[in-house]
């Protein structure tokens, strides 16, 4: 296997270069001959997921065998918009990746737009004809009534807690209410321990996100719709009880870099509310589910909410249009859903699959994506690809300042990011 830790400062350097020369050709597909498992393709890949290479290296010894490897290029510790960039450029030289990771929602559709994404409308009838991907999956690939890229993953968004600090302060097992979570949260602090995990960098929104869905979910949707509003009376309340979670020292400070599952396993913070793709980072670190941690639904708030509210995210993996090896990234995409290549993902990152055929290793994990299979849960769209890119751009910001400064009222950041839902909206005819 190829991997290239090239940094993102070199390979930008190495973009501008090229657009100096004017390399600035569309590129175009060479594939005269696919790759065998003696002399595999390899496929350019461009990602910002470092912790998860060992995946990715567990997944090689698998393509192999089909003729086809990822040759990585991370870029361990660039930002995300660093990323984006560096992606877009790319395209605008003969470097195009053939393979890279993305956003779905808006952003894709952005990429799609620009003609920047190959179709993958085909590789999908083949998955739905053979049960590889679950109902309604498919929705977040569409434009335009075709689609483009393949799910990498999806994440369940669920309470992370360390079992350890649970069992030292009294508490048993997980809660299963916002009272108990709360009342836990409470016990924790008392002896010392930080109940809640929080960034302001990356997942600033999810707090909002969580709390807002939980109070009222016809609310949280509408934010993607338009239906609802930032200064709703609601979204402002939601956005004051987290301010307050703040102020009363229910999160970790967020100025500390350490990474989110060292904390947690750790014993640095009691409970963390993050995607499912935790596990892996978890598991890499040695820490072991059901023994130092455990998962939980985030509880519903609003005494009329009827479910427990599960938040899913589903993030892409994109053949670049016009890359060099094209048609055999198409080959990897469909591979990519099959049994071969998700069993292998759910085995080393502990994680579940989109694919139904697949089940995790972890008990407690796989329980919560049965449950939500099975209609316990309503399920809704993470924040980030729910709302329209602008406002959730002009988010990042204002709940950015939200985490790091803390504010007593949240109504001038609100404002700014209605002002930018209303410019939206008001494009959209």
């Amino acid at each position: 296997m190829r991997r290239s830790r090239t940094s993102l400062l070199a390979l930008a350097t190495t973009a501008s270069l090229a657009l100096t020369l004017g390399a600035c050709s569309s590129g175009g597909s060479d594939d005269s001959a696919a790759g065998t498992a003696a002399d595999p393709v390899d496929l350019t890949f461009y990602m910002d997921k470092a912790g998860w290479m060992d995946s990715f290296d567990a997944e090689n010894k698998v393509s192999t065998k089909e003729g086809m490897q990822l040759d990585v290029v991370q870029t361990p510790g660039s930002t995300a918009d660093a990323f984006d960039s560096f992606v877009k450029q790319s395209f605008r030289t003969d470097e195009r990746p053939d393979l890279f990771t993305w956003s779905t929602g808006p952003k894709l559709q952005a990429l799609v737009d620009q003609g920047m994404v190959a179709e993958t409308t085909d590789i999908w009838a083949r998955a739905e004809k053979e049960g590889l991907v679950p109902d309604g999956l498919i929705d977040n690939y569409t434009y335009n009534g075709k689609q483009y890229c393949v799910p990498l993953n999806v994440a369940y968004w669920v309470m992370y807690y360390n079992k350890h600090v649970f069992e030292d302060a009294g508490i048993k097992g997980a809660p299963t209410s916002w009272d108990d979570m709360m009342a836990d949260a409470d016990t924790v602090k008392d002896k010392g321990v930080v109940p809640f995990h929080q960034m302001n960098v990356f997942f600033e929104f999810v707090w909002f996100q969580a709390l807002l869905a939980s109070t009222d979910p016809d609310a949280y949707a509408g934010l993607g719709t338009g239906e609802t509003k930032f200064t709703d009376p609601v979204v402002v309340d939601v956005a004051q009880q987290w301010l307050d979670m703040m102020h009363d020292g229910y999160f970790l400070d967020p100025g500390i870099n350490t990474d989110p599952q060292t904390l947690l396993a750790n014993g640095d913070e009691a409970m963390s509310y993050f995607g499912s793709f935790l596990t892996g980072q978890l598991n890499q670190i040695g820490a072991k589910s059901g023994t130092d941690y455990g998962v939980f639904p985030f509880p519903k708030i609003g005494p009329s909410v009827d479910k427990d509210q599960m938040i899913l995210e589903t993030g892409p993996l994109c053949v670049g249009e016009g890359a060099e090896h094209e048609d055999q990234a198409l080959r990897y995409s469909e591979w990519w859903l099959g049994d071969d290549a998700q069993q292998t993902w759910a085995d080393t990152r502990g994680d579940v699959s989109f694919n139904p055929h697949v089940k995790s290793g972890d008990a407690e994990m796989q329980a919560l994506a049965d449950r939500t299979a099975k209609g316990d849960f309503q399920v809704q769209q993470r924040y980030q690809e729910m709302v329209p890119w602008p406002v959730y751009t002009k988010s990042r910001e204002v709940f950015g300042e939200f985490v790091t400064d803390a504010p007593d009222d949240p109504m001038d950041g609100l404002k700014q990011i209605q002002a930018e839902a209303d410019k939206y909206w008001a494009e959209q005819g």
